[in-house]
């Protein structure tokens, strides 16, 4: 079974984001009070405890959001979705748009270890029905959005 671990937010981009109680996410918008929330396609981001993991080795104390994810997940290999996949988080349905990204600068982290997983292994994703998200939260796939 795949669960929420963390939910986290930030109130400036180009810093980690801290773990919060839950999230309330809001359609054409994101996550209420993150920095990254607007009507655009990278509303709210997931990273999988799994890809955080590869680097525990080097960094033991790596807390929720410290690759900037909004999400943390466990149990499920998130950069293998395709990109119009639907997942139904809580309450909530989130459709995937966006593998990996774009890193302009290197974070802490990757001068630190010589790697980040953010961007090949996070995802991205818009809000498709509204509601709250909260660490013990199921993950299902729902599968592709209709075309």
């Amino acid at each position: 079974m795949a669960i929420v671990t963390a939910v986290c937010i930030s109130e400036k981009k180009g810093v980690p984001k801290k773990m919060v109680p839950e999230i309330v996410v809001r359609k054409n918008h994101g996550i209420v009070g993150d920095a990254h929330a607007g009507d655009w396609h990278r509303q709210v981001s997931l990273l999988g405890e799994e890809s955080v993991d590869k680097l525990r080795d080097r960094l033991p104390n790596l807390p929720a959001g410290a690759f900037a994810e909004n999400i943390l997940t466990r149990g499920i290999t998130l950069y293998t979705l395709p990109v119009g996949t639907r997942l139904r988080v809580g309450e909530t349905v989130l459709e995937v748009t966006q593998i990996g990204k774009e890193c302009h600068t290197a974070c802490a982290i990757k001068r630190k270890t010589g790697d980040c997983v953010m961007p090949r292994e996070g995802i991205f994703a818009i809000v498709i029905e509204e509601g709250t998200i909260r660490p013990g939260d199921e993950i299902e796939v729902l599968g592709k959005a209709e075309e």
